[in-house]
């Protein structure tokens, strides 16, 4: 059974498996609440009301959080079913266990995997001149260049990039002019990296593994555990920066 929900209390994230969608999910709670469309929340429950998942759509991603053990029966899976496809989202993160029982059943969408990976420190932080608070303009310049999404939805990414700064849950880094990073998320004393960006021309420097490794001796540094994802044929390029594979999942983006 779904129910769209305009309350959450805390309960409900306590049900959940600690992993990177439910502090996905938490993050956009955290920044938003309940009170707008475009950031919306669904439980999954059983016919006693029991919790067995917590779903956010932000935008066009939608995240589905489980609660640990969940069974996910041929019920569960309809359901769910029936929620992508009346909302229609972009992109559909959840873990890899649930991903597998209804990807036959997307026709729809692209089953793409990724890999987890957690940096790794050597206690040794280099001397390099970050900008830890850059204009956002300037991130938007270096980011256009390799996220077309982006480039063509500034007024989305400003508005949603410096609200979630400004609530201390996210984070842009730039290394001179040229190269950035994100902090997507800062949930459970983890952080999520992404949208790493370097300008055409200044590519093939190692810039980017530079400010990634930087950045996780800094954050850890501060007792941080520091994250990201990558398509599955990187996983070599995050290694020799410092950082560790821990997982994988599936990412399903709609054709």
């Amino acid at each position: 059974m779904i129910k769209k929900l305009d309350k959450i209390t805390s309960d409900f994230f306590l049900k959940l498996t600690d992993d990177h969608y439910k502090r996905r999910v938490i993050s956009n709670f955290d920044a938003y609440g309940t009170k707008y469309d475009f950031c919306c929340f669904f439980g999954l429950f059983r016919e006693n009301d029991e919790l067995l998942a917590l779903i956010n759509q932000f935008n066009s991603t939608m995240v589905v959080s489980c609660k640990d053990n969940a069974d996910f029966s041929e019920m569960f899976c309809e359901d769910l079913l029936t929620l992508i496809f009346m909302n229609k989202p972009q992109t559909v993160e959840m873990n890899v266990i649930l991903a597998d029982k209804i990807k036959d059943k997307l026709s729809e969408y692209e089953k793409c995997d990724r890999t987890e990976f957690e940096f790794v420190s050597k206690n040794h932080l280099p001397n390099m001149l970050v900008d830890e608070c850059p204009k956002l303009d300037d991130v938007f310049s270096v980011l256009k260049t390799s996220f077309p999404v982006i480039a063509n939805s500034y007024d989305l990414w400003l508005t949603d990039t410096s609200h979630k700064i400004r609530h201390g849950l996210s984070q842009c880094f730039m290394l001179g002019n040229f190269t950035t990073a994100t902090i997507q998320y800062i949930c459970d004393n983890t952080a999520l990296v992404g949208h790493v960006a370097t300008i055409p021309e200044e590519r093939g420097r190692f810039h980017a593994r530079k400010l990634l490794y930087w950045l996780g001796e800094k954050l850890n540094k501060e007792g941080v555990n520091v994250r990201l994802f990558a398509r599955s044929h990187r996983v070599s390029y995050y290694e020799e920066i410092g950082f560790k594979e821990i997982g994988r999942d599936i990412v399903f983006e709609r054709i």
